[in-house]
């Protein structure tokens, strides 16, 4: 049977006390709304249809490559009304009405859910709660049955005793949904058009309704203001960390790690504290971070070090290497094994090649580095000239002196010395040693000027 899944995404969120669509807002470094049709996708849904109302062509933008189907709900009149608007895209098989605020949802969960639906039975996801307030509850007859859902606002005192509470989350056939959606009424506190209240229309058709809960209430837990953002994002964090630690990792403290993407480490791998990842990471056997580095959509071969306040931005650095403290690569630096970059130094578009050191305090950019190249405190390589970028080429076993500059384009052949403080702007044949740098005059007993006494 097909699977549509409608992913309700049009509300305001005023509670957020922000200019941007609740559903956009980010947990663990990607919009709450992606988390959602990821999951759907993993549900392998023929369809997805996303609900935008609020901000839509904002969620439209931020989802443009999602292969999402967008329904526009120019009225927020309840969930039912939004439901309704999907209707002459759906399918024939089954539909699963999800949650734009809501990402914590598993597709294990989902699975379970799906597989009570026929045309017999109906899928509804409960959650027990030590204090519902605020929910639906779920009211079932003496048989244990559930025959209807009634709102916070419009229960009864004896109504809001029950902990049984309504998640929103359902599934149905298709044929259901439409026989269901259009005798709807707004007739209640809200004036809105409740999806929860086919539940009612099911029960008295006979159909079943098929009960399924999640494994712990934070998973169907929505967000609706900062602090619950804050709560689910820790909560992320924490599972991302169990999982890791499960696999060997070591964690200097789980509470302390934030993982914005996918991070994959091989054995003994140590983090510290404080660090975060972002897009794809890959850290090698033995690799040890230091605390307080941002690593993004890099990769970190086998028994490196990068020490702390370090920054990886699409780098790749082959195994054995020692990266900072306080040192930055950006995209396109390329590390060969045993490469060093130290304190304060900055990469980018650079191949560092084995061996080879860039110690302290400089900035090399659109290079290449042979092998067991030692690049002195201060360097850096003049790449840009208001106009176009250019390469600085260094042979194998060159030695860079201190505070040198390499105005590009330029090379620096096999096994040339530079002298400390030279500016070099043309090329350095294999084996030669350049200096440019203005000659040095002392005078004795110099009289140094001194300051005048004002009269």
């Amino acid at each position: 049977m097909t699977l549509d899944v409608v992913i309700l995404a049009a509300g305001q969120g005023t509670r957020m006390r922000s200019t941007r669509p609740k559903v956009l807002h980010r947990l663990a470094g990607k919009p709450m709304v992606r988390h959602v049709i990821d999951t759907a996708r993993a549900l392998e849904a023929e369809r997805t249809h996303v609900v935008v109302g609020h901000g839509a062509e904002q969620v439209r933008e931020a989802l443009a490559d999602c292969q999402a189907h967008f329904v526009l709900q120019a009225e927020q009149k309840g969930t039912g009304h939004a439901v309704a608007q999907t209707l002459e895209a759906i399918g024939e098989g089954r539909v699963l009405v999800l949650y734009g605020d809501v990402p914590l949802i598993r597709r294990e969960t989902l699975v379970e859910l799906l597989a009570q639906v026929d045309e017999q039975h109906l899928g509804l996801l409960s959650v027990t709660l030590a204090d519902p307030t605020g929910y639906g509850r779920i009211l079932r007859n003496a048989a244990g049955e559930v025959v209807a859902i009634v709102e916070h606002k419009d229960a009864s005192e004896t109504e809001r005793v029950v902990r049984e509470c309504n998640t929103g989350i359902m599934a149905m056939t298709a044929a259901q949904l439409r026989r269901w959606l259009p005798s709807l009424s707004a007739d209640n506190a809200q004036g809105e058009y409740y999806l929860t209240d086919i539940i009612a229309m099911a029960a008295a058709e006979g159909v079943k309704i098929a009960t399924v809960q999640p494994a712990r209430p934070l998973e169907v837990e929505g967000v609706n203001n900062r602090a619950q953002m804050a709560r689910l994002e820790r909560a992320h964090q924490h599972d991302i960390a169990e999982r890791l630690m499960e696999q060997g990792v070591a964690l200097a403290d789980p509470a302390r790690l934030d993982v914005r993407g996918r991070l994959t480490c091989g054995h003994d791998v140590e983090i510290d504290v404080g660090c975060v990842f972002e897009g794809d990471v890959e850290l090698g056997e033995g690799v040890r971070i230091g605390p307080h580095c941002v690593i993004r959509d890099s990769h970190v071969g086998a028994e490196s070090v990068i020490e702390p306040h370090s920054v990886l931005d699409g780098a790749v650095v082959a195994g054995r290497n020692r990266i900072g403290p306080f040192a930055r690569l950006r995209p396109g630096s390329r590390l060969a094994v045993g490469a060093k970059v130290g304190n304060f130094v900055e990469t980018k578009n650079v191949e560092v090649g084995e061996g080879s050191k860039i110690n302290h305090l400089s900035y090399v950019g659109d290079a290449r580095l042979g092998h067991d190249v030692n690049v002195g405190a201060g360097t850096i390589t003049c790449n840009y000239d208001g106009v176009n970028k250019h390469r600085t080429e260094i042979g194998d076993e060159a030695f860079i002196g201190s505070n040198t500059a390499l105005v590009a384009p330029v090379s620096v052949g096999k096994g040339a010395t530079v002298g400390a403080g030279s500016t070099i702007s043309k090329d350095v044949a294999d084996n030669a040693l350049a200096v440019s740098r203005g000659r040095q005059i002392s005078k004795a007993d110099w009289p140094r000027t001194t300051k005048r006494q004002e009269p």
